[in-house]
């Protein structure tokens, strides 16, 4: 009978990774096999089983008790994310990510790379890589008019917007999954993967750096957009110092992530209020003008759909943990792979293929390490940063395809073997690092 559960798994994973050729939103297969799968579980009667921390074995538990308690971790996430994508929206929506442009002030072709990477590799660090994509190649549009110098511009900013969000708890969905886990803690996550993942970055592009295409100045002169908002600055740093403030918080607290990010949404909010003299009018019988908040703005903005997709294939895989699977397969594989160094690789390079947030999903539930043990950050580097071998291997790579027309076999010949070296260059770092550093 639980072969049906991962049967539907399979499924609806399936529709997942081909949403682009049935052309139906990924949501709609994440969402229909989250409620398959746990209705499944309910009318059949499974066995329902928690992982005990201190025996590492599956003991017993109830029905209802488990899902609440699943769909509490869950939750937690979805709330982070809403957060941030809400925060990211009001700087946005101050044009605070013009100030941005005041870095990039060469027309060196080669240059302009390591400006590019470089920004795109500390912002994804902070405002989460897809957003720092979307910004970034937005900012290119201004400055490189041609089309095939601006599609390869584009792919390294992929690559460098994985590698900074591996090293953050905030920089991607799976580093953040981690970290609301109690997987790993922000400083060790950083002590551990800064490094790897400044070298998966270097590797690429100065490899690309001597490529003919990178050879010369721009012809096209850079434009100066002076246009942005006087409060633009402002809103730009309060916003990002008020997502970083949220691992400071949850260290001295020791409360979880998503009431930090509340508490800065919330100041950040009142900040954007007041600078934009919002005023709360009582309505009477006459009509008056409509004023927008910008935090009303702001939120009608968020990626409620991706919220939705989290939702779904969270609590799908929640299934699958709560009748053992996971933990069986954990065992399987111990017993049958002698080095998990092996199994996380092979967990990167599928992330190239297959969305890493299931894939680290199922590594939550399949293992049972420590805090902070090793293995928890070679995972949170090899699925953030194996996305970028493939174009459609991370959200950062399907937005960069979408907005600048890149084609998956264009990047496959040209971008994969760039972020291919730079994945494994970074992997043999960690596991030095590994071994004469931190053991």
């Amino acid at each position: 009978m639980e072969n049906i559960l991962i049967l539907i798994f399979i499924l609806g994973y399936l529709a997942i990774t081909l949403e682009h050729s049935l052309k139906i939103d990924k949501l709609i297969p994440a969402l229909s096999m989250m409620v398959f799968m746990w209705a499944v579980i309910s009318l059949g009667h499974f066995n329902i089983y928690k992982v005990d921390e201190v025996l590492k074995a599956l003991v017993p538990a109830e029905f209802n008790e488990m899902l609440l308690h699943h769909f509490g971790k869950t939750t937690e996430i979805l709330i982070f994310l809403i957060g941030a994508m809400t925060i990211v929206e009001i700087i946005d929506h101050f044009d605070g990510f013009s100030a941005i442009k005041g870095f990039v002030k060469t027309k060196s072709k080669r240059k302009l790379i390591w400006v590019f990477c470089s920004i795109g590799f500390f912002l994804s660090a902070v405002i989460d890589n897809l957003t720092a994509t979307i910004i970034l190649i937005s900012i290119l549009r201004k400055i490189v008019k041609s089309n095939e110098l601006r599609i390869w511009y584009a792919s390294l900013i992929v690559i460098a917007a994985n590698a900074g969000g591996a090293w953050s708890p905030i920089g991607d969905v799976t580093t953040t999954m981690l970290w609301i886990a109690n997987k790993v803690t922000a400083a060790k996550l950083i002590e551990h993967l800064l490094l790897p993942s400044i070298i998966s970055l270097l590797v690429p592009i100065i490899i690309a750096s001597f490529l003919p295409i990178f050879k010369g100045n721009l012809e096209d002169s850079i434009v100066d957009d002076n246009g942005s908002s006087k409060h633009s600055k402002l809103m730009f740093y309060l916003g990002l110092g008020g997502i970083v403030f949220v691992p400071i918080f949850k260290t001295i607290t020791h409360l979880p992530p998503y009431l930090g990010m509340m508490l800065s949404l919330a100041v950040i909010a009142a900040v954007a209020e007041i600078i934009s003299r919002y005023k709360i009018e009582l309505t009477t019988l006459e009509e008056h003008p409509i004023h927008i908040s910008p935090v009303h703005k702001s939120l009608s903005r968020i990626e409620l759909p991706s919220v939705l997709f989290f939702l779904g294939i969270l609590m799908a895989v929640a299934a699958l943990e709560s009748v053992g699977k996971l933990f069986m397969f954990s065992e399987w594989l111990s017993t049958t792979v002698p080095n998990m160094d092996i199994v996380v690789l092979i967990l990167g390079v599928s992330s190239s293929v297959i969305d890493n947030v299931p894939l680290v999903a199922a590594s939550i539930g399949m293992f049972q390490h420590e805090l902070d043990d090793m293995l928890w950050h070679f995972i949170a580097f090899s699925a953030g940063t194996g996305g970028s071998m493939l174009i459609i291997g991370s959200a950062a790579g399907v937005v960069a395809m979408g907005m600048e027309k890149i084609n998956f076999f264009w990047y496959f010949k040209n971008i994969t073997w760039l972020a291919a070296a730079g994945f494994l260059a970074g992997a043999i770092t960690f596991i030095l690092m590994r071994i004469f550093i931190f053991i």
